[in-house]
């Protein structure tokens, strides 16, 4: 009997409980609804721009892109047409006039889920990207002045060269890509697209011995990503007897650097290193190329580092402690921010150094070193050495020259040392330093043809390249 009452107890009590849960959850059901609204959609349909330009809308990288003639003013255009998902609202408007030299954002509202879309300008382009002999010898392009410079050894005719040549999207080239030329003297290849014309003049160089090298990870200069092949092709149009070489060409000895005065590396990692174990595993084929690379530097060669590449100074043996930059970060070219203002760095005591001379300079401003422009997609991409008892290692500048042998020429807004050098001593050659976030050779769809400052980065490398081989 007592069994029996127990499981009638049991019984009973399961049944209250299954009605207070049945309770609390017919409470909380309507009442306490979330107000979000999540299920509309923000998708942009259509957009034109001046009345004859639709853009192409790609919703997987949300991207607008608006086709314009070559020569066209982006500075004022007027948003002419824009269609979106029902419901939901627009930043923009039909009417309203905006400043597209630099990518705009529209961002797209529907309750409370919402949508960026960035847009972007493609003018009409007749562009040579990549020029090549023979699938061996790759040419220098220099956009602005319509020329390639192709650099073969002096031990081949020139008389029969095959090129491979790329355009841009669309178009077309005379003579032909894979039609066989003499290059005796310059040969012209006309580019078209659309409303785009353009003359490229090709000159081969035969020359053996460079006096200065940009130095890479990629096997050839068109291989390089988009960063690094803008400083390189700079360097090759504008410093005499310059060539282009991989770490694999030194390690192996296929390029004779028995002339060289200068070498140069920029390196770019989308998103940054911060310590050397990651530059190694980044740059395998510089740290198998260090033996080479040492002896030359030790009989007198001088480098140029910059960016990530400050750390081979440290592989090198320059710095006496033996450690990179101790506070370093970037971020990727598709998503770099765009600046809202002119950036710089300082100069605090350095303005005779060489590195500075010719600048364009803003009046009262004697100590900024501006690098670009409002408007200039940039990676930030820094390699620096913080200063200060907090953390890093090096409580002031004299403890940081004492353990690093280095001297200081550049700060951030923190006292960073974003600019240094380590002078030649005995038979070694000097290395420059430069590893600031403001020191930037390309940005991600970005015209920068009319960016006030961005030319203080190649009058900064030229200065550093005269500098070092004038030692």
């Amino acid at each position: 009997m007592i069994t029996n009452m127990k499981t009638i107890i049991n019984k009973i009590g399961l049944l209250i409980l299954g009605s207070a849960i049945m309770f609390i959850a017919s409470g909380c059901s309507d009442d306490n609804k979330s107000d979000l609204r999540l299920d509309g959609d923000t998708w942009i349909t259509s957009f034109t721009l001046d009345n004859n330009y639709p853009g192409v809308i790609d919703r997987t990288t949300k991207t607008i892109t608006v086709g314009v003639p070559e020569v066209y003013d982006t500075d004022a255009m007027t948003v002419t047409a824009i269609g979106f998902s029902g419901g939901a609202m627009a930043s923009v408007k039909v009417g309203d006039v905006l400043n597209f030299s630099f990518p705009q954002v529209i961002k797209i509202t529907n309750g409370d889920v919402y949508m960026d879309y960035t847009v972007n300008i493609k003018h009409d382009e007749a562009k040579i990207l990549s020029f090549k002999l023979n699938d061996t010898y790759a040419g220098v392009i220099d956009h602005t002045k319509r020329s390639i410079t192709v650099r073969v050894p002096s031990t081949v005719d020139v008389t029969n060269l095959v090129p491979s040549i790329t355009t841009s999207e669309g178009a077309a080239v005379t003579p032909a890509s894979g039609v066989a030329a003499d290059f005796t003297n310059p040969v012209d290849y006309t580019v078209t697209y659309n409303t785009a014309t353009a003359v490229y003049t090709v000159t081969v160089i035969p020359t053996d011995a460079p006096s200065a090298v940009y130095v890479g990870l990629a096997a050839s200069m068109d291989l390089l990503n988009a960063e690094e092949k803008e400083a390189a092709t700079w360097m090759l149009n504008n410093i005499a007897n310059s060539q282009y070489i991989s770490f694999e060409d030194v390690q192996a000895g296929r390029v004779d650097l028995s002339e060289c005065k200068i070498m140069w590396w920029h390196l770019h990692i989308d998103g940054g290193i911060d310590a050397m174990n990651k530059f190694d595993a980044a740059a395998p084929s510089a740290v198998n190329a260090l033996v080479k690379i040492k002896e030359l530097y030790n009989n007198g060669m001088n480098l140029l580092l910059t960016r990530y590449a400050t750390y081979y100074a440290a592989k090198l043996g320059a710095t006496l402690d033996g450690n990179n930059p101790n506070n370093c970060w970037g971020q990727s070219e598709e998503t770099g921010e765009i600046t809202g203002g002119p950036w710089s760095f300082f100069m605090n005591g350095n303005e005779d150094h060489p590195l500075y001379q010719n600048l364009v300079m803003v009046n009262g401003e004697a100590s900024n070193v501006y690098t670009c422009d409002a408007g200039y997609r940039i990676t930030n991409s820094t390699a620096q050495w913080h200063i200060g008892a907090d953390w890093g290692g090096y409580d002031n500048y004299d403890v940081w020259r004492d353990r690093t042998g280095g001297v200081d020429l550049g700060y951030g807004g923190d006292g960073a040392i974003v600019a240094w050098e380590y002078l030649p001593e005995g038979t070694k050659g000097g290395i420059l330093c430069i590893g600031s976030g403001c020191y930037d050779w390309y940005a991600f769809g970005v015209d920068i043809s009319s960016d006030r400052y961005h030319g203080n980065v190649a009058r900064m490398t030229e200065n550093a390249i005269n500098y070092l081989t004038s030692k």
